[in-house]
């Protein structure tokens, strides 16, 4: 028996995405769909009526009374067009089991929906029992109800509609593909199917072209799609890209577009040519501007205005500056002496040059004529100088004597050289007059005694005539007050009647018909003392003494050990450093929230770069502040090396800016083979960046899982001996990790892991959406990495740290398995305070068993040490024998702690197949498995190798797996009796 269905007369309500293509919509359709439905007495194609009385088709079943349903209904063929990825919207009603009467077959309130990727329409001839019975449908979901009726309301109003929304990829096998319904017992229409994909829309960002693009085969794909600049623009960045989202949404523009010379941007979409009596001189964002005063421009599109008759500009200049006339001015002197002042003003039209300088010549002559003057010597001097000046006056000495000089004053700018006139010059003759000698260089001890000393002195290099005599002033450096004065006419002198012993400063000057010159600079000459020859005899003595002695001995030695150079060099050994000291030299870690302020902190332990060295490339990830790059980086001098680049985002705090410049300020401390390597950050330009360099395997939890089991235990062991030094280097520079998990280091191209992610102090202070992280004591700890002491007290420490690389030690030999499986954080806490440790993995050896079990001792005194750790990981690679002996192969059963349940497959209670993949957390190969005719348990007992490498089962480490269950299960079976067994 069938009860009736009722179409409800309102569709108003739909779903609508911005960016969608309709392949398949039966809301329009009044003709019959054609679907396909099997068997005859399932689905039923009915018509009805939506709000405007049009007719609309749909489908309905409800054999609710009869057991055993599996109705089908398949869709006509549907052209997918390329896309990768198909979104379905379904609107249905179904009737509440509860309110049927009298229902004596199994009632349902769901059904599933499949596809079926196909080249071409499947035929009419499938609607046989065994193409049904077999079908070869990849499943969607089931689909229940959010709302159901109990009752119908012949009015057409009391209906309730349901409307779901599902999605499948990736599409490539076919063309096309076909949808399926199926129904396993339940009471319902399917009143409405639309078929649909996103894309983003063509788009001019950046003033860059950007086409059509489909989303791609996942809801998390990025698609790139190239742009290309818009007419009258050039690039700025390259490559020019865009990247599609799943949502059909544009983001993370890379490279741009720009507007060329000659061309301002419009509504920023279009570059508009520049109109006469305007420019625009390069390329870029600005607008034209009108031509400087004293030029014009004739065309359209002008990149420069040209300067009018008679104006200059100089090749140095911006097309913005106006162009000018050259002109200089006049000269003012003042002579005094050897040294003259001359004063000038400025041209009288500057035409607002910034960059007027000016040039003094100075010329020597001998006569009133011009072609007897040379350049002056380089002894003459200038104050402030006499090339590029911006005052108006300058200061000449060091002239000679009643000598007359030419002086010539250049104003100089950008044009002079553009005139067809030679700059302007003012000249003005002067004559020096008499003048004092110039100051005496130097002084020479010539020779000293206990009672005098004698001393010379080269002439003033500026005599300014007849030198007549040189006064020498000296005095005892103890006794500043009582000074002598001798007189000499050579530059010569000895002086006597002084005390032993004693230091006496001396200083010299000239005079000629002008006077005396200034005294020369004090210098101090020492007198001998009385008992110094002695002293010089009786020292020379020892010395010829002590040589022979040392001689006589050397070669007593030598003689009587030939073999003494012949042996091999003795060795010296340093005494290690004890744990918890440093040497002297050894750097300890500085917080850098002791700073007062932060930038300083940024400033001192990490490099500037300058963003033109730096190229963003593709985005890789997202961080907490922003987006996370894949770039280069091109210092200048050195090798073009790739880089990850960390960026802030757009309207961040100034809190937020100190916390992501934190971690740089960081790494910046830590120089480790097996510590990330900061290679410097970008703050003075935006957006601000952390470059780090670029780990191409990324995180380590990740990777094991992406590779299971395709690597040897002794390489494994390498890996953990990597981290293990990156920590003990740490633990010397006293710098606590306190977030040490697979997740946080990172493994290069030849599989060196580093120690990376030193910013947990936002976690311990901020609050956080991120489960691995939970609130204790009021900031946030990632339970299932860290020590109960610290969890408990706060007291984080490197034996907190310790106790995190045991649970990482644990992440490496289980290929990346979450630690604790799918237990709570609270339980997790609560099982290690029952002194709960984590199993073995599979085929773990014991030895790392136990140093693992080491790490997780609850007194913190009693675990190891890094340096402990490393030297321990260095014994099992130098003897890799140990890591092959008292191997666990299978994983701990019920009988251990209850809680050990978690981690291994209870084999007594699975009932299928499905549910032993899950236990085995392998469900991706379930299709496989029934799909190759493993359907049952007796079934999979007599797996292969060779049958799991045919079904698809490439990875090592899950083939091990399987086939370890196997076995348990064979054994388990062969333990049952004939009635027990599976």
């Amino acid at each position: 028996m069938q009860l009736p269905l009722f179409t409800p007369l309102s569709l108003s309500h739909c779903l609508s995405f911005c960016l969608t293509e309709t392949v398949m919509d039966t809301r329009t359709a009044t003709a019959e769909l054609g679907w396909i439905s099997f068997p005859a007495n399932g689905w039923e194609e009915v018509s009805g009526y939506d709000e405007n009385l049009n007719t609309i088709r749909t489908y309905q079943v409800c054999n609710v009374f009869e057991p055993s349903q599996n109705n089908w209904l398949l869709t006509t063929y549907i052209d997918r067009r390329a896309a990768q990825r198909i979104y379905v919207e379904i609107r249905f009603t179904v009737r509440d089991c509860a309110s049927i009467p009298s229902v004596l077959g199994s009632c349902k309130e769901t059904f599933n929906l499949y596809y079926l990727e196909t080249d071409r329409t499947v035929s009419e001839s499938i609607k046989g029992v065994e193409y049904w019975a077999n079908a070869p449908f990849l499943k969607v979901d089931t689909i229940a109800a959010d709302e159901s009726f109990s009752q119908v309301d012949f009015g057409g109003r009391l209906m309730k509609v349901n409307t779901e929304v599902r999605s499948f990829g990736p599409l490539s096998k076919g063309k096309g593909f076909h949808l399926a319904f199926q129904d396993l017992g339940a009471c319902m229409s399917l009143l409405a199917v639309r078929v649909f994909y996103k894309k983003c829309p063509s788009v001019v960002q950046n003033f860059a072209y950007f086409p059509e693009t489909l989303t791609g085969a996942e809801s998390t794909s990025l698609v790139i799609a190239r742009g290309s600049c818009i007419s009258n623009a050039e690039e700025v960045d390259v490559p020019i890209k865009l990247y599609c989202n799943g949502d059909g949404e544009w983001m993370v523009p890379i490279g741009s577009c720009s507007c060329k010379a000659g061309y301002e941007p419009d509504n920023g979409n279009v570059c508009r040519a520049c109109p006469q009596g305007t420019f625009k001189s390069s390329q870029g964002a600005g607008l034209c501007q009108q031509c400087p005063l004293n030029s014009r421009s004739t065309i359209e599109a002008a990149t420069l205005c040209g300067c009018r008759n008679g104006y200059y500009r100089g090749d140095m200049d911006k097309p913005e500056d106006i162009c000018v006339p050259s002109a200089p001015r006049n000269v003012v002197s003042v002579v005094n002496q050897t040294s003259v002042q001359l004063e000038w003003h400025p041209p009288r039209e500057t035409g607002h040059r910034g960059d007027l300088s000016y040039n003094v010549l100075c010329r020597r002559c001998h006569s009133n004529e011009r072609r007897a003057c040379q350049p002056c010597d380089d002894s003459v001097a200038f104050v402030p100088g006499k090339r590029g000046l911006k005052e108006t006056r300058v200061e000449i000495s060091k002239l000679r004597a009643h000598t007359s000089y030419t002086f010539d004053i250049q104003a100089i700018n950008g044009v002079s050289n553009k005139s067809p006139y030679p700059a302007q010059q003012l000249s003005i003759n002067i004559t020096t007059n008499q003048a004092a000698p110039s100051v005496v260089p130097i002084m020479h001890q010539v020779s000293s005694t206990s009672r005098s000393f004698s001393l010379s002195w080269p002439p003033p290099e500026q005599p300014n005539g007849i030198i007549l005599d040189y006064e020498i002033r000296y005095y005892d450096k103890s006794s500043l007050l009582n000074s002598s004065v001798v007189q000499t006419e050579t530059p010569n002198v000895v002086l006597e009647g002084l005390r032993p012993g004693t230091g006496y400063v001396v200083q010299v000057r000239a005079r000629t018909v002008a006077g005396y010159g200034a005294y020369s600079k004090e210098m101090l000459f020492q007198t001998l003392t009385d008992e110094l020859g002695q002293q010089l005899s009786l020292i020379a003595g020892s010395l010829v003494g002590g040589v022979c002695i040392v001689s006589l001995v050397a070669i007593a030695i030598i003689c009587s050990r030939p073999d003494m150079f012949s042996g091999p060099t003795p060795t010296v050994t340093f005494p290690t450093l004890s744990e918890g000291h440093s040497s002297p030299g050894v750097k300890i870690y500085i917080d850098p929230f002791t700073y007062e302020d932060p930038n300083e902190a940024v400033r001192e332990f990490a490099k500037e770069i300058d963003p033109s060295c730096v190229k963003i490339e593709e985005v890789i990830g997202s961080g907490e502040f922003g987006e996370v790059y894949k770039g280069r980086l091109k210092p200048v001098g050195k090798k073009e090396i790739p880089v990850a680049i960390k960026t802030l985002k757009v309207g961040y705090s100034e809190r937020q800016r100190r916390d992501f410049l934190s971690e740089a300020s960081i790494m910046g401390q830590f120089d480790q083979p097996n510590i990330i390597r900061l290679e410097g950050v970008v703050t003075k330009s935006r957006p601000t960046m952390i470059i780090t360099e670029f780990m191409e395997n990324g995180a380590l939890d990740s990777f094991l899982r992406q590779n299971d089991g395709q690597f040897p235990v002794i390489q494994l062991v390498g890996m953990l001996r990597g981290i293990a030094s990156g920590m003990r280097y740490l633990a010397e520079m006293s710098y606590v990790h306190r977030d040490l998990a697979a997740r946080n280091i990172l493994v290069n191209s030849n599989l060196v892991c580093k120690v990376s992610d030193f910013g947990l102090s936002r976690y311990l202070e901020e609050d956080t959406s991120d489960p691995t992280y939970t609130s204790s004591l009021g900031g946030k700890i990632p339970v299932r990495w860290t020590a109960p002491e610290a969890i408990a007290y706060r007291k984080f420490t490197s034996a907190s740290d310790v106790w995190s690389y045991g649970i990482v030690t644990w992440e490496v030999m289980s290929y990346g398995e979450r630690p604790y499986w799918d237990m709570s954080n609270q339980d997790v806490i609560n099982a290690i305070e029952q002194d709960f440790r984590l199993p073995a993995p599979m085929d773990c050896t014991v030895v790392l068993h136990q140093l693992m079990l080491d790490c997780w001792q609850k007194d913190r005194n009693a675990r190891p040490k890094f340096p402990d750790i490393v030297s321990m990981l260095d014994k099992m690679i130098r003897n890799p024998a140990s890591l092959k002996a008292g191997t666990n192969n299978v994983a701990p059963g019920p009988s251990h702690h209850p809680l050990l349940d978690r981690g291994a497959p209870d084999l007594s209670r699975v009932s299928s197949v499905e549910d032993w993949l899950a236990a085995l957390k392998m469900t991706q190969y379930r299709d496989s498995f029934l799909g190759s005719g493993f359907t049952s348990l007796p079934l999979v007992t007599q797996i292969t190798a060779e049958d799991l490498q045919r079904i698809g089962v490439s990875l090592a480490g899950h083939q091990k797996k399987i086939l370890t269950s196997v076995q348990s299960m064979r054994h388990h079976a062969d333990d049952q009796s004939p009635t027990e067994s599976v």
